[in-house]
């Protein structure tokens, strides 16, 4: 790029327009301020494809199951027990990926053990194998509260001084649906950010650019176009609209905020260079942004890491109080790697699905991905003071892996690499303080591979169960200091801290 402007940035980001890439749909704030003592904070990380429970914290040793040999089982070997917690890990070497000649390894049990004391797993019987139904299904309880997202209730009930609440850093997935409540304030909807490096570049209207307007003029100018409007025939026809209205607000106070708060350098990743020479166009990124790079050295190869250091700054300057991020479907390489070089596949084709060409390792590899992410963010946020109680932002956070369903539990004879499909019967992970840590509710038959449900208020196993959708949903939401008694649910105990 010879020459580097804002408008060259903002062109590779796809035709984001100056308002519409501000993601301000989420606002107007409220007046009042959220209580600050009760608000907590929501990380939905999707792992898209389909993430098996029983190739990760589930996985049942092959000298434990009477079907050994048909069953997705693991030799004894490879299957860690975590001392001083239910949870197991698989650490997999691997010299190909399927099919693809990528070598690489799966280390599962240093995650485990660092964060198992925060980490809990609840069985699932999930109601959908189709990609796009399962994911929406994994944040709304299978539509358990008229339809509302997990994101959009933390987003109503924390949200209403945050920038924008409801932050959607990935797209393509279910995870990001909109909920069908309408009822719902506006700043409650998530706002899609396309993309991470380039999006913070549209949070001002003339920071960023070779040659700043005066503020003077600008309020001039928009004064004038405000007086132009109110005479257009466009406006005379639909100025009564609830939409038009709401769209004349957003460029008005929230705007105002947004600049107000510098966020365009907040929230910027990229550091000053040759290739970003951000001080000629009066920026200056932010030293949590350096932290956050460090933290996900790949930030500028990986559009996941991407993501994971936008949301973490996001929460760190109380933009968002509700963030989701996740892999695509897409292929991502390492930039001058080839793609036999060990490390060189970030994200397979088709994420988690690419289980069906092979499913052993390409579960290793994003189980693996997934919880580098996770522990990247937690790092980060434990770092960060919340207020003035010596709390950490992470002591307020949930982080929720959210995947479509299980995968088939069986295998050819004693195949070490095989296919799978969909299934119903899976698990789900949160890692949170505000969770019943070091827990997994409900089990796993090592005969079949099939999980079984708890009881809600106890937390006791309860093999004649399986667990609804709209159980766990209440369950997160009551750990997340929501009261779903609204919306009918049911107390779910045994899934928040005592």
């Amino acid at each position: 790029m010879t020459k580097l402007d804002r408008r060259n940035f903002l062109r590779g980001a796809g035709a984001l327009g100056a308002a519409g890439a501000m993601g301000l749909g989420s606002l107007p704030f409220r007046a009042e301020a959220a209580d600050e003592d009760r608000t907590r904070f929501l990380i939905v990380i999707g792992a898209t494809g389909g993430a098996s429970i029983i190739d990760s914290v589930m996985a049942i040793r092959a000298s434990e199951s009477a079907n050994a040999a048909t069953l997705n089982t693991f030799p004894d070997a490879l299957v860690q027990s975590i001392d001083g917690t239910p949870f197991r890990a698989v650490d997999l070497d691997r010299a190909s990926l399927g099919a693809i000649p990528f070598s690489f390894r799966s280390v599962q049990s240093d995650f485990v053990r660092k964060h198992a004391s925060e980490m809990m797993v609840v069985t699932t019987e999930r109601t959908s194998v189709n990609h796009a139904i399962a994911q929406r299904r994994s944040v709304t309880g299978n539509e358990a509260w008229a339809g509302r997202t997990l994101q959009e209730l933390v987003a109503n009930e924390y949200g209403a001084d945050f920038a924008i609440p409801n932050a959607h850093l990935s797209s393509g997935a279910g995870f990001t649906d909109r909920g069908t409540d309408a009822t719902l304030p506006g700043y409650a909807y998530g706002e899609p950010i396309a993309d991470p490096l380039l999006w913070p570049l549209a949070l001002d209207s003339s920071k960023g650019l070779a040659r700043p307007i005066d503020g003077g003029r600008l309020a001039k100018a928009r004064a004038l176009r405000g007086r132009l409007e109110d005479k257009s025939q466009f406006n005379r026809v639909l100025g009564e609209s609830d939409k038009l209205k709401f769209w004349q607000h957003l460029r008005q106070g929230p705007r105002e905020a947004v600049e107000a708060r510098d966020l365009i350098n907040k929230l910027l990743l990229m550091p000053e260079s040759a290739k970003f020479p951000l001080g000629q166009y009066g920026l200056t990124g932010s030293d949590a942004a350096q932290k956050a790079r460090e933290r996900f050295p790949l930030w500028a190869e990986d559009p996941l890491e991407a993501q994971a250091c936008l949301a973490f700054l996001l929460l760190r300057y109380r933009v968002s109080c509700a963030v989701t991020l996740g892999p695509s479907f897409s292929v991502e390489l390492r930039d001058g790697m080839s793609i036999g070089d060990e490390g060189s596949l970030l994200n397979p084709p088709i994420a988690f699905d690419f289980s069906h060409q092979g499913h052993r390792s390409v579960q290793a590899l994003m189980w693996q991905r997934m919880y580098r992410v996770a522990d990247g963010l937690i790092d980060l946020l434990k770092t960060e003071e919340y207020g003035t109680s010596g709390e950490s932002l992470w002591d307020r956070s949930m982080l929720y892996v959210a995947t479509d369903f299980g995968r088939t539990k069986i295998r050819p004879a004693n195949s070490d690499e095989f296919s799978s499909g969909h299934h119903l019967d899976n698990g789900m992970m949160m890692i949170s303080p505000l969770v019943n840590g070091n827990k997994i509710l409900g089990g796993v038959d090592p005969n079949t591979g099939l999980t079984y449900g708890f009881n809600p208020s106890t937390g006791a196993p309860d093999v004649g169960r399986k667990m609804e959708e709209s159980e766990l949903f209440a369950g997160q939401l009551q750990a997340l200091g929501i009261d779903t008694s609204p919306a009918g649910l049911g107390d779910v105990p045994a899934m928040r801290k005592a």
